[in-house]
């Protein structure tokens, strides 16, 4: 099947994982911190750019358009960020899918989520610590390989020349002084990288994510605030992945140059519509299938999605149990076999798209 697809290149499906993964990563609203830290943060917030890549791909390739289509059709729970949960002696409570970013369209919420929110007495977050940024860079510290190199490694030992000097001019483009963040885990570097302009100078000027957003205003209206993860948590589970996978990720994130507004506009565009059913088959058609690595591929999945549903649910259950509860965690983290929704329902909930 001819394979057309708007962000062109034959980019590697590692640098495509990556950027999805930092939409089910909690850990970017403290980016804004680090870039402030250096003390060449943007100034002024740059115009958002992109363009929608199902709409270029729609009328340039309608074939592998309808088989995008058809695996998303076939996902299960794929449509819808709302979810009721019930369950027989426990007061109703929803499940909302968000995405961790402070753009306006996302950062407002759906009048049917808005409702559930205004009226749950708990809100439920992935993790409580982004709120206290002292407390969180704390904890951190505590286990700094999580976001450092610790011995003498350093990121320019791990790249070739060429590479190296890539990431460097790149650096240099986001007003970030390589010197600065030489020992810095690939995975932190790629969360700045791979994030468009607009977004990251956003995060500096003290734009919130819409997780951050709603738990601020709900601790200012006297709601209970929960978590269900640390930010330590989410960084083992990417630290979980081979090095040479997040090296990879970062200099194939760093070829992709300008593409990396198109892939944030278009999962943005997803987001508003509901379809988060679709996300992984548009990035899997981006790769041809030659170059697709079945076994890291189920690596990936396992470690940043599956096993972080199932710990999710367990520690979600003793909150759902005292009901009312509105529980907002990254949309990618719902639809599948191994999604949340299936995962609420198997722990005794009748769950229920709200549109």
């Amino acid at each position: 099947m001819k394979r057309v697809i708007a962000i062109a290149d034959r980019a590697a499906s590692v640098s495509l994982k990556l950027l999805v993964a930092l939409n089910v990563l909690f850990f970017l609203s403290f980016l804004a911190m680090l870039l402030v830290a250096t003390g060449r943060a943007h100034a002024e917030i740059p115009a958002c750019t992109g363009t929608d890549m199902l709409s270029a791909l729609r009328d340039s390739d309608p074939a592998a358009y309808r088989k995008i289509e058809a695996e998303a059709a076939a996902t299960p729970n794929g449509k819808g960020l709302l979810w009721k949960l019930e369950k027989p002696g426990e007061a109703p409570s929803y499940l909302f899918g968000t995405m961790h970013m402070s753009d306006p369209r996302v950062t407002t919420l759906p009048a049917a989520a808005r409702k559930a929110y205004d009226a749950a007495g708990t809100i439920v977050i992935e993790t409580t610590e982004v709120l206290d940024q002292q407390k969180m860079m704390a904890a951190l510290f505590k286990e700094p390989d999580l976001m450092m190199f610790t011995d003498g490694t350093t990121l320019s030992s791990l790249l070739s020349p060429g590479d190296a000097a890539m990431v460097n001019k790149a650096l240099d483009s986001r007003g970030i002084p390589p010197a600065t963040v030489a020992k810095m885990k690939p995975w932190m570097l790629s969360a700045m990288i791979a994030l468009p302009a607009c977004e990251l100078a956003r995060k500096a000027s003290g734009a919130p994510v819409l997780d951050v957003k709603l738990a601020e205003d709900a601790k200012a209206s006297g709601k209970l605030v929960e978590g269900l993860e640390t930010v330590a948590d989410q960084l083992r589970a990417m630290a979980s992945l081979p090095l040479a996978f997040h090296m990879k990720g970062l200099v194939d994130t760093l070829k992709l140059g300008d593409k990396v507004n198109d892939i944030n506009e278009t999962m943005i565009i997803l987001y508003q519509r509901g379809d988060i059913g679709m996300f992984w088959p548009l990035f899997r058609a981006a790769t041809p299938e030659d170059q697709e690595d079945p076994a890291g591929y189920a690596a990936f999945e396992e470690a940043m999605i599956t096993s972080r549903n199932k710990v999710m649910v367990d520690h979600a259950r003793p909150i759902l149990a005292r009901g009312n509860a509105f529980m907002a965690v990254g949309a990618l983290h719902l639809p599948g076999a191994d999604g949340l929704v299936e995962d609420f329902r198997k722990a005794g909930y009748t769950v229920t798209a709200i549109n």
